[in-house]
């Protein structure tokens, strides 16, 4: 009836694929199993592993043995209105403490509890978050993967085999089948490089480069929407403006300001907030005043505003992620067992800021109709 990961015991994986079942009202209270045999056929393991599993839920209450008669579910089964959600997100304290808001608003009006751990960009503590959670026995797992840190085919693998819904949260499988059976709920990056790159040409910018990271999750859906853009409004293909790195110090922000100097640029769009402020003082001492000689557009709005000069930027819809994300699982682990896999895709807004336009208030740009498939 389907494989199990190779994360925890065996017999844990059956325990919580039956706990599940119970929990969706397949079996209801005071309802007799299937006897542990035709368990053992229909999972195409041995029978000691049923009656591990089976005994696991016993000692938790979920399930009654009757001897002579078989095993029934306890009338105090945990019904989904208890459902326990696991998250599991990169960081606490940079972009996704916004989506964790959206998910706990869902997840509250609905009843169920949540667990958020952080898995700090870092691969073995990932997979580790992932067993600790397979054997506290929750429901369904909301994750964004360090696909970009790891073997990408490999962890969507193992995320495909566990033996719980799960939803990924700002990561897209990509050069996956079409059929491929994963739930994901993204913001459009490559429609937010567009965007960024629109509004500067709508402000007459025409010479726009590309300052930005290597080793991000969003590094190249955002760089291939600027190259997009560039294309589709004909503005001027500058190869040397477009500049990427691991990591921006002091030093080669200062090279990339003469080089937009040099270059004549009076448009760049850079990749994140934090990249965009410390470049901000050396296009100064360039000789590029904002927004008169150049316009700037960040990535991601979370310190944009607070800038010395406010920051122009790209605002992924991060609360409404958690909303739909956790909307999503909750459906999978609803009565029905709907599990119809979803592909979501939300179109950022620009929030325009004085680094690229002169403005009294701040205002919501909303995002022209774009579809990165198209």
């Amino acid at each position: 009836m389907g494989t199990f990961p190779n994360t925890q015991p065996l017999f844990l994986s059956l325990a919580q694929h039956l706990r599940e079942r119970i929990d969706s009202g397949e079996w209801a209270g005071g309802e007799r199993l299937p006897t542990e045999v035709a368990l053992a056929a229909s999972y195409a393991v041995g029978i000691n592993i049923v009656r591990r599993a089976v005994g696991r839920l016993a000692d938790e209450g979920v399930v009654v043995r009757r001897q002579g008669s078989g095993t029934y579910v306890s009338v105090r089964a945990r019904r989904r209105a208890a459902a326990v959600i696991g998250v599991i997100v990169p960081s606490r304290t940079y972009y996704f403490p916004t989506v964790i808001e959206g998910i706990t608003e869902v997840a509250e009006a609905a009843g169920a509890t949540l667990r958020v751990v952080s898995s700090e960009y870092d691969d073995a503590l990932e997979i580790r978050r992932i067993r600790e959670f397979l054997a506290s026995g929750i429901s369904g797992l909301l994750i964004t993967p360090t696909l970009h840190r790891t073997d990408p085919t490999a962890r969507l693998d193992l995320l495909r085999a566990l033996p719980i819904p799960v939803v990924l949260m700002e990561r897209m499988p990509t050069d996956s089948p079409p059929d491929d059976g994963l739930s994901a709920v993204c913001t459009d990056v490559v429609a937010g490089g567009y965007a960024a790159v629109r509004h500067l040409a709508r402000h007459g910018r025409r010479r726009i480069g590309f300052l930005g990271r290597r080793d991000t999750a969003t590094a190249d859906a955002a760089l291939r929407g600027y190259r997009r853009a560039i294309d589709d409004l004909t503005l001027v293909d500058l190869p040397g403006a477009v500049v990427r790195r691991d990591s921006w110090d002091d030093a080669a922000l200062a090279d990339y300001a003469h080089r937009a100097c040099s270059e004549g640029l009076d448009g760049v769009v850079c990749l994140g907030d934090r990249e965009a402020t410390a470049l901000l003082p050396h296009l100064r001492k360039a000789g590029l005043s904002l927004p008169d000689r150049l316009g700037l557009v960040a990535f991601d709005d979370e310190e944009a505003a607070d800038a010395p000069l406010p920051l122009t930027a790209v605002s992924p819809p991060k609360r409404e992620i958690g909303r739909l994300a956790a909307s999503t699982l909750l459906r999978m682990l609803g009565r029905s067992s709907d599990r119809t896999p979803v592909r979501m895709l939300l179109q950022p807004v620009v929030r325009e800021r004085a680094s690229s336009a002169h403005v009294t208030d701040p205002i919501v740009q909303p995002l022209a109709r774009f579809s990165s498939a198209s």
